[in-house]
Formats: C-alpha cells, sequence, structure tokens
C-alpha cells in the first residue's frame, strides 16, 4: 500500500543565482496536519513560473522516498530533506516505471489523475545546488510526476493512497519521459501516448508534432557546408533596389562556381575593424540556387554598422570575407501546396524560393504574398511579378502599408482573378493589391489549404500574426515554417532581472582560449575558463538567449555553429543536428562563429 509522507508547501520567492533574479516556487518544505488541496494548488503553496508549472494540469508534483534514497547514493549526499526536489506529495510507492499517465488515486478526501512527468527544469538544480540534475533526472528515469485534481479536500501525512482506476494506454511515467527527451523514438508507445486523453494539453501536442515528423518521409541528408570558416569573395557588382536596400553579387576570387546554395538559406559576412575583431551578420540569400553568384540583399539600418559599412563601402571589385551558406529554413520537396509570406526586407529568403519553383516550371500552387510600405519600398516587386507569371498555379497578393498611399487606377487585361479573390483587393499589374495590414480575416479569404507548408519571414510580430491567422485557416503548427528577421525573443523562464541592455565585451580581462564571436549581436571575444559553458559567456555579454533546462536535455538553446567546434561538458541526452550546438552544455575546443 502506498503511503504519503510529506506535504510540501512554499510560496514563491527571489533568490539570487549567477547574478541575477529568479522568481519561483521550488522551495517547499514540510507541513504538519490536514491541509486543503484545490483544483490549482495548496493551500500556502504556489509556483512562480506558470508557463512551464502549475495550473489545473500541473496542480500537485509527486515525488518518492525511494528516489530520494537512490540520489543520496548517486549524489553522495545526507542533506536531502523531504521538499528538496519542489514536490508537494512525498510518497512511499508510486514508482515511475509503475505509475501510467491516467492512472487515478485517492489521498485522504482528495482524488488525483496523473497527468504528465515532471517538466525538465533548471530550478530543481538550484533548489539541489546541483546543475546537473534536470538532465539526471531523465537519463535515470526518476523525474517524478504530476497531478490534477479531480475532487478537492484534505489531505495530511500518514494518508493512504489508493488507485481508483488505471490509465488508459498502460504507458508509466518514466516511459511518458523518455519518449520526449531520450533518442529512439518508440512508434508503439508514441501512438499508445496519443491515444491518452488524461495526458496534459501540452505534452499532447509535443506528441502530435513528433508523430507528423515521424510520418513524413525523409529528406535529403544536409549537405556539408561549401567551405570551412571564411573565405574571399569579390563583388561583381552591386544593385540599388530601393532607396534603403541593395544588392551585392559576390563570386570566388578564382572565378571558380560557388557551392550552390539551399533555397532559404544565408550568407555571414564579416567585415573588418581596425585593432579590433570584425563584425559578424547574416544576410538570406535572395539568388537563384543555380545562380553563378550569391546575392545577399541588405536593408540599411540607422545604427546598423554593418548594413552601412555595406552600403557605404562596397563597390564592384571590392573584397569580403564570407563563411558558407547555412540555414535550416529551406524549401522542402514535395507536391503539397507552398505559401510564402514575407515583410519587407524578409522578402529575400522566400523570393530564392520562388527562384526554385519557377525555375522547375512546379506544378504545386503557390501563394506569394507580401507586406512593403508602398512601391518605392517594396523590393524585387517586378522580378517576383515575373517568377510568378512562370507558374502555372500561382497566386500573388501585395499588401501597402503606407497611410498616403493611394493604388493606380488600372487593371491588367492579361490578369484573370483568381475565384477567392477577396472584394477589398484590386489587382494592379498581375498581383492583387490591398491597402493596409494583412488581417487574420483577409489570411482565410487566400484560400490557402489546409495540407500547405507555409514559409514566413520578417518581423517578429508580423511572423506571430501570420502564424495566428494560419492555424486558425486550418494549418498546422508543423506546416508553419519561420526565419527569425533579427535576434529571436530571449526564453529566460523565472529570470526578473534583466541585463544592462546591448550586448557587449564581457567584464573582466581579456581571456586567452579560442575566439567566440557571436554573429547576431555582434561580440566576438577570447574564452575564458572563468565560464562554465559558452551559455554563461554569452549571458556575461548581455547576448540575448533561449535556454530551459541548461543540462541539455529540452533543446531550447540549439544555435547554428556557423564554424569551429565545440565540447560537451556535460553530454546531452541527445545530440544536437549536425551544424548546431548546445550553447547551455558546451565549451568551445576551436575558434567558434554561433548564430547568436
Amino acid at each position: 500500500m502506498a503511503t504519503l509522507l510529506s506535504v510540501n508547501v512554499g510560496l514563491p520567492k527571489d533568490v539570487r543565482w549567477q547574478s541575477r533574479t529568479v522568481h519561483t516556487g521550488a522551495w517547499k518544505y514540510p507541513v504538519d496536519g490536514p491541509h486543503m488541496v484545490r483544483r490549482l494548488n495548496i493551500d500556502g503553496d504556489g509556483q512562480g513560473d506558470l508557463q512551464g508549472h502549475g495550473g489545473e494540469q500541473r496542480a500537485v508534483l509527486v515525488y518518492q522516498t525511494q528516489s530520494y534514497a537512490y540520489w543520496r547514493k548517486v549524489l553522495e549526499r545526507d542533506d536531502l530533506d523531504f521538499g528538496r526536489f519542489g514536490e508537494n506529495f512525498t510518497v512511499d510507492g508510486l514508482a515511475d516505471d509503475e505509475v501510467c499517465i491516467g492512472d487515478r488515486y485517492v489521498i485522504g478526501e482528495a482524488e488525483f489523475e496523473v497527468t504528465q512527468p515532471r517538466v525538465t527544469c533548471y530550478r530543481v538544480g538550484m533548489r539541489l545546488n546541483e546543475p546537473r540534475m534536470a538532465s539526471l533526472l531523465v537519463a535515470h528515469h526518476r523525474p517524478g510526476f504530476y497531478l490534477r485534481v479531480i475532487t478537492e479536500g484534505r489531505v495530511r501525512a500518514g494518508d493512504r493512497i489508493t488507485r481508483t482506476r488505471t490509465g488508459k494506454g498502460s504507458l508509466t511515467v518514466a516511459d511518458t519521459d523518455a519518449l520526449l527527451y531520450l533518442p529512439g523514438t518508440d512508434p508503439a508507445k508514441l501512438r499508445a501516448a496519443l491515444s491518452i486523453k488524461a495526458l496534459s494539453p501540452g505534452w499532447q501536442q509535443s506528441f502530435q508534432d513528433m508523430s507528423r515528423r515521424l510520418d513524413q518521409p525523409p529528406g535529403p541528408a544536409p549537405a556539408a557546408p561549401g567551405w570551412r570558416g571564411f573565405k574571399q569573395l569579390r563583388v561583381s557588382q552591386v544593385v540599388h533596389e530601393t532607396p534603403v536596400v541593395s544588392s551585392f553579387y559576390l563570386r570566388s576570387m578564382d572565378s571558380r562556381p560557388l557551392p550552390a546554395a539551399t533555397p532559404g538559406q544565408y550568407l555571414s559576412v564579416r567585415i573588418p575593424r581596425e585593432g579590433r575583431p570584425g563584425l559578424v551578420r547574416s544576410y538570406s540569400l535572395s539568388s537563384a540556387p543555380d545562380a553563378a553568384e550569391y546575392r545577399i540583399s541588405v536593408k540599411r539600418e540607422d545604427r546598423g554598422m554593418v548594413s552601412t559599412y555595406l552600403h557605404t563601402h562596397l563597390d564592384r571589385g571590392d573584397v569580403i570575407e564570407a563563411a558558407a551558406p547555412r540555414g535550416a529554413f529551406v524549401l522542402a520537396d514535395g507536391r503539397t501546396p507552398v505559401a510564402l509570406f514575407s515583410a519587407g526586407i524578409g522578402v529575400t529568403p522566400v523570393l530564392a524560393m520562388l527562384h526554385q519553383l519557377a525555375r522547375e516550371h512546379s506544378s504545386r500552387a503557390v501563394w506569394w504574398v507580401h507586406t512593403a510600405r508602398d512601391p518605392e519600398q517594396h523590393a524585387f516587386a517586378e522580378e517576383a511579378r515575373q517568377l510568378v507569371a512562370r507558374l502555372p498555379d500561382a497566386h500573388a497578393f501585395i499588401y501597402y502599408t503606407a497611410p498616403d498611399y493611394t493604388a493606380p487606377d488600372y487593371t491588367a487585361p492579361e490578369y484573370t482573378a483568381p475565384q477567392h479573390n477577396a472584394p477589398d483587393l484590386e489587382v494592379t499589374g498581375g498581383p492583387c493589391v490591398t491597402h493596409g495590414r494583412m488581417t487574420s480575416g483577409g489570411i482565410r479569404r487566400l484560400g490557402i489549404p489546409a495540407d500547405a507548408h507555409a514559409y514566413l519571414c520578417g518581423p517578429t510580430g508580423f511572423m506571430s500574426d501570420v502564424t495566428s491567422a494560419l492555424q486558425l485557416a486550418g494549418l498546422s503548427g508543423s506546416n508553419i515554417h519561420t526565419e527569425v528577421f533579427g535576434a529571436p525573443a530571449a526564453i529566460n523562464p523565472g529570470v526578473t532581472s534583466p541585463g544592462t541592455g546591448r550586448p557587449h565585451q564581457p567584464p573582466g580581462p581579456q581571456g586567452t582560449g579560442p575566439s567566440v564571436t557571436f554573429a547576431r549581436s555582434g561580440v566576438s571575444t577570447r574564452w575564458s575558463d572563468q565560464y562554465a559553458t559558452l551559455l554563461e559567456l554569452a549571458e556575461a555579454c548581455d547576448i540575448p538567449t533561449r535556454w530551459s533546462c541548461r543540462t541539455g536535455v529540452c533543446h531550447t538553446c540549439t544555435t547554428p555553429l556557423l564554424t569551429g567546434r565545440v565540447q560537451y561538458t556535460t553530454q546531452p541526452l541527445e545530440d544536437p543536428d549536425s551544424g548546431e550546438a548546445l550553447p547551455c552544455c558546451s565549451i568551445p575546443t576551436t575558434d567558434v562563429l554561433l548564430d547568436l
């Protein structure tokens, strides 16, 4: 008979950690007497990060005394008192490899249902002062699990735990955890997970995404980069596309053909700075994949050091350094419809995809949807129009957002509007032109089918709005692909004290190790052993970072490794793809260039 040994509660508080402040409810302590368990919590308890913890599906966290005994031995520690793993219920029994998702239990006056394993989180490592803990919980198949409250009631230490129902599918907590976080997906267990209604919605979505990826035919293996490190390329011509956008055509120094780029990939260029490391920025290739030269099209930003340099210093015959084309935002093969969405200079990668489709005279249905301020700021308008005209089943829609824009008063006689054309769209020289911004309703009226693959590039807000609209229109999230235009938003769960602002050199003396360059942030410095990981170095430079577990489990921090090699201080539970690195648990072994 399983038994409730301890009820543990604690309200969120601010904790200093690695020069930051984290708001967390991981500090739980045993309490005496009966305590009321409610739908969202136990009286006197709380969670600091409600995105990853708490709520109806994660009201109560359970951990076992047998796992405490296991960790005391493995970690060689004698200070592991109940509540140290952040659990609300410390129990005798209910092992992770025996309890199933959907099992129901009565404890005291309350009834509960098992909904999911514990979320991998760095804060359990904070509480135990053991940074590897999130990874260890998964690797050793001892995560613990969450309960949903079916019937509210009072519980107390010493209450017996009685199972009242066995979960459908008989998928244990340990197997469910391994299915999400460990390599070697078992299709049978994945099918079982998808049939369990008691599984929390977040985990259901993760398994649905995994199932779609498994169902998709394997694509070609990613090609190796065309060259290692940086090489010199010569500018063959400069073309001014709009008042603020210029295209730079680049060819090899010896005039030999450049390695073919995949539509959607980007080129990282480095400009010199006297006495300091060069600045690196990445620009999507806007050229056709079979072009003899690379073309990058760059918008000059008011405070953009690299874009200003390119616009003011580069001319025909000049030389620039570049890393080989890279990037996973690429046009997938197939016969399904394609929707290409862009805003402003975000047109460049999807224009390369449009070139590919036109070159193949693809029979796929294609939607070309672009937003610009006005025709003067609309780069590649005529080029895109000609490419669309070469496709037998293509539809083009343009949105001009300038308040004072007035559409031309003509209609191209050779143009026939598609049947799904919305009433507020007018035809001007081929594409349908709308004065104003895209709306969710307008996107639904475009008639994009639910099985289409959509590719989006532009400002973050634009991509978020379009993604939401496409999902409302019936597209699966796995069929919506985005290329971040600018630095992605940071993901630092629980951290309440932001950095100082703009990226900068790390404080203190310069390191003596390999060179580390953060391409998006324009920071290049030497590695110092005072940092445990590349993530810690990035944080010391106030570079926007994305992470959750900090131990190589969740892969939230996955970052393109443009050049160089890294070594893992904590081996990830699953290796990242080729050309990527996990900064949260790696250090450089050579000069590295990270797309951060």
